[in-house]
């Protein structure tokens, strides 16, 4: 496929802006493609739910409206990000939807007109892109779907997974991170491929390196360190099983890096916050990482189950592995398959010998490590991908 040139142009229709604190597949392929030569077109958020009217929200919109008034920016070779102006209110409404539709499609005509994108390949993290993609001069669709979106509060369950069903009818490749999300896709889809998440090695494996000065917020934390790295979203944590540790093991000592989601409000986490073993760090940049990872005994994926988190293949996991941290999980379905430095536990006693047996057995060497890691990292799975697309298409 890269041979062609009628392929190298690439619109990206992405859940998250770009420049959140903690990346994803989309920032990654995105990452991946234009080393492969692929020009893209970045498009962030339409927003999947309606907003609540707090600051917050708020913020983001006002936010989003100054950056959707600004053309499309370059943010890395041969990488430019649209921020779509949208009405963010009554996200469920067909006409408020067909409406945004519109004004993104002319905002992506636009921006095709400019940079002379010609059959740019559709690649899609969710369904909301019929309209925006009704262009005689496009390459084949490709659902990249990594979560089960559905099922995040705020979501109108029912006009998502019919707008899905439509998309998984029409594309040409599916690509999934979870043997549940195969299964949701594989009745309407003959195409579609099961691609866990994976990591970006070279950039979590400096944890194994390590600096010389501990980070500022990490000075005063005893070891030993239970860290946990993502957005504190209380649908996907089982903070209650936190709880229950943290007052159990008083000796150890919990460092969360990331932010509470939009619009939440739990209760446990504020008591959590009154704790002395607890330490919330808020969000740190992707580039600080791995100096974080470097001086944390045991990663936690201290994950509820629900139907959500039953499709999610967490990317932590195999960011701790690279960074050298041993791994505690709840038995979310990805346990069942892969195992390597990690220990499973379904209730809190479970979950406290688990990391008491973690942090006995000690960091991860950077030879395990990159063992443990094996081919699961961006490069060699762009690459399956792109290969499943080249041979279909017979280039």
């Amino acid at each position: 496929m890269n041979s062609d040139p009628q392929y190298r142009n690439c619109l990206l229709f992405s859940t998250a802006d770009w420049d959140t604190p903690y990346w994803t597949n989309k920032q990654h392929t995105s990452v991946q493609l234009s080393k492969m030569g692929y020009r893209i077109l970045y498009i962030e958020s339409i927003g999947l739910r309606s907003p609540r009217m707090d600051v917050r929200d708020l913020k983001r919109i006002s936010r989003r409206l100054i950056r959707g008034l600004m053309p499309p920016k370059q943010m890395l070779h041969n990488v430019w990000v649209l921020s779509p102006l949208t009405i963010p209110f009554m996200q469920a409404s067909r006409l408020v939807q067909e409406i945004n539709q519109q004004i993104l499609k002319s905002s992506i005509r636009r921006f095709m007109v400019a940079h002379r994108f010609h059959a740019p390949l559709i690649w899609t993290y969710h369904p909301f892109v019929a309209s925006a993609i009704e262009i005689a001069d496009r390459g084949p669709i490709v659902y990249h779907c990594v979560d089960d979106l559905s099922s995040v509060p705020g979501v109108d369950k029912c006009n998502y997974n019919s707008v899905e069903r439509q998309l998984l009818e029409k594309c040409n490749f599916v690509f999934v991170t979870s043997v549940a999300l195969k299964a949701k896709c594989d009745p309407y889809n003959a195409n579609v491929h099961f691609f866990p998440n994976v990591v970006d090695i070279d950039h979590f494996s400096k944890a194994h390196i390590g600096s010389s000065q501990l980070p500022d917020d990490m000075t005063n934390i005893p070891y030993p360190r239970i860290g946990y790295v993502g957005a504190l979203s209380d649908f996907k944590i089982d903070f209650a099983l936190i709880l229950i540790v943290v007052q159990a093991r008083t000796d150890w000592n919990w460092v969360f890096i990331g932010a509470e989601r939009e619009g939440q409000r739990c209760p446990i986490v504020q008591e959590l916050r009154s704790l002395k073993n607890v330490h919330f760090l808020g969000d740190k940049s992707y580039a600080e990482l791995p100096d974080y990872l470097c001086r944390l005994d045991v990663g936690v994926i201290p994950s509820l189950l629900n139907e959500y988190t039953k499709a999610m293949f967490p990317m932590k996991y195999f960011e701790y592995l690279a960074g050298g941290v041993p791994v505690v999980s709840t038995p979310l379905e990805f346990t069942k398959t892969y195992n390597d430095g990690l220990l499973v536990a379904e209730n809190p006693s479970g979950f406290e010998v688990a990391i008491e047996a973690q942090i006995k057995r000690g960091r991860l060497s950077k030879s395990e490590s990159e063992k443990m890691v094996a081919e699961n990292t961006w490069d060699g799975r762009q690459r399956k991908m792109m290969h499943i697309i080249s041979k279909s298409l017979m280039i």
